[in-house]
């Protein structure tokens, strides 16, 4: 591992806002599950969670424009995960919040129906069959994110991967729940009200490249 991660690492053990449990949790009382609003955000605001938020630029940048919501970006990677979480405590920004840990024990941090929105934006797409256990957009995920997504919460999924969209779509025909937007190419086809202008460094690289970006919203029902 390199001296700059060492760092990282190190450097997440003294800052606030960053909840960190990268390994199985045995019988581990952390005190989060069910508990977010009241003594982490100490508020009642709407609970939004990005997925594999890597660096966690579009956790903090929708924390910044949307101040009456309270954010959470999820990712295992401590190096990468320290971006977002410096820029959190550098700007006193209370309403964002970090969970270093595997996405699959989403629900040992998060009570049944304690989320209202979930976004994946732009996740390794696995493409391999082999691999299909391992997309956040699989059926054993997406009834994950119904366990602690609110009835008629929101899945939202950004993505360049066309394979992967298509995918999530053809899931989520057999899942209960309403399409209400589905653009594959969201820059050209933008639903009414959309902020563009929030968008990671993947999708900034990207639409460099001239790759569409393809954005679906799915209600849970």
């Amino acid at each position: 591992m390199s001296k700059r991660k060492l760092q990282r690492f190190e450097e997440l053990n003294h800052l606030e806002r960053i909840f960190q449990y990268p390994f199985p949790l045995l019988k581990t009382d952390h005190g989060l599950r069910g508990n977010w609003r009241k003594n982490i955000f100490k508020n009642e605001n709407p609970i939004i969670l990005e997925l594999g938020c890597g660096r966690g630029e579009y956790t903090v940048e929708m924390a910044r424009e949307y101040a009456d919501k309270n954010f959470i970006g999820v990712d295992i990677k401590g190096a990468r995960i320290w971006r977002g979480v410096k820029s959190i405590n550098e700007e006193n920004i209370l309403t964002a919040a970090f969970l270093r840990t595997h996405i699959e024990w989403l629900n040992q941090f998060f009570a049944d129906h304690e989320v209202d929105d979930i976004w994946v934006t732009f996740p390794d797409p696995q493409p391999q069959l082999t691999r299909e256990n391992r997309r956040l957009t699989n059926s054993q995920f997406i009834s994950l994110y119904r366990q602690v997504l609110k009835p008629n919460g929101y899945l939202h999924l950004k993505t360049d991967n066309i394979g992967l969209f298509q995918y999530t779509v053809d899931v989520l025909k057999n899942e209960k729940g309403t399409m209400e937007i589905c653009t594959y190419d969201l820059y050209h086809d933008t639903p009414e009200g959309f902020n563009l202008s929030i968008q990671t460094t993947y999708e900034k690289i990207f639409m460099k490249k001239g790759f569409p970006i393809h954005y679906l919203k799915f209600r849970m029902e």
